[in-house]
């Protein structure tokens, strides 16, 4: 895929933390049942993924420049290192100021100045958070097309409740949905930036080697967002045989894609 088309699907991915504006000011969806469901889908799509695609192709990138063993060793320990750093950053980010540690009880609470201070510290936690899922989406889809899309819908997804966390808190606290809105969108701008940043960065030595140690990095990030955040946060809303409907439904979704494409 061409590297646009690659930044315009992790521009949608970014972006649609915009979308968590949509439960945080409606009250009569039923944001319990749905979001659920679709982040256990989102978890399934991206733990099929990273083990079925992705860390296959980062071994076969590596088996070009290295022999079995070796290039199985040092995919192994580019997953890992995927996952030590998204760890890394949720350990930087004390828990009241983490976007998965919301918990809604808190908007109506406390004064005003202390949930814009919530929600501020919220947008700033989830721009740190997008940053490596959008060099995660943006790789994926550079390899291809429809690994790359299947990416961009889950992050997609699992970007929504993070949308609240910021936009439920300043909301209350200033009274306007633009400055909701602004500043949610705000945050997810952080996962284009990570993809711009990234291929900036990279695309001087973007070798076969580079290629399969950073993309099986990326599906260890997948994983430990769905381990971590997703799957958590799905059984937060109390829909656990939900949550697992979606979660077997996105891997089936996502094994049919990669067989008729």
């Amino acid at each position: 895929m061409e590297p646009i088309y690659a930044f315009l699907l992790t521009l949608f991915a970014g972006l649609s933390t915009g979308l968590g504006t949509i439960f945080a000011f409606n009250k009569k969806i039923k944001q319990e049942t749905l979001l659920s469901f679709a982040l256990g889908l989102s978890a399934g799509v991206m733990i099929y993924v990273s083990f079925v695609e992705i860390f296959p192709k980062a071994y076969d990138a590596l088996s070009s420049s290295f022999n079995s063993e070796v290039a199985y060793i040092y995919t192994t320990l580019a997953f890992f290192f995927g996952m030590g750093v998204i760890a890394l950053i949720d350990y930087l980010i004390p828990d009241q100021e983490n976007p998965h540690e919301f918990i809604d009880d808190q908007t109506g609470k406390g004064k005003k100045k202390k949930l814009m201070r919530l929600g501020m510290f919220s947008a700033l936690a989830i721009a740190i958070h997008n940053f490596p899922e959008g060099l995660a989406t943006f790789i994926g889809a550079l390899e291809n097309q429809t690994l790359g899309i299947s990416i961009a819908i889950a992050i997609a997804i699992h970007n929504i409740p993070e949308g609240i966390a910021v936009a439920v808190p300043i909301y209350h606290a200033t009274g306007s949905k633009k400055k909701a809105v602004g500043f949610t969108l705000l945050s997810g701008l952080a996962e284009p930036l990570g993809a711009i940043i990234g291929y900036v960065l990279l695309r001087s030595i973007f070798t076969e080697t580079t290629f399969g140690l950073l993309f099986a990095s990326v599906a260890g990030i997948m994983v430990y967002i769905s381990l971590d955040e997703l799957l958590p946060a799905a059984e937060k809303y109390g829909k656990h045989h939900l949550s697992i409907t979606g979660l077997v439904l996105g891997m089936a979704i996502m094994a049919i894609s990669l067989i008729l494409f």
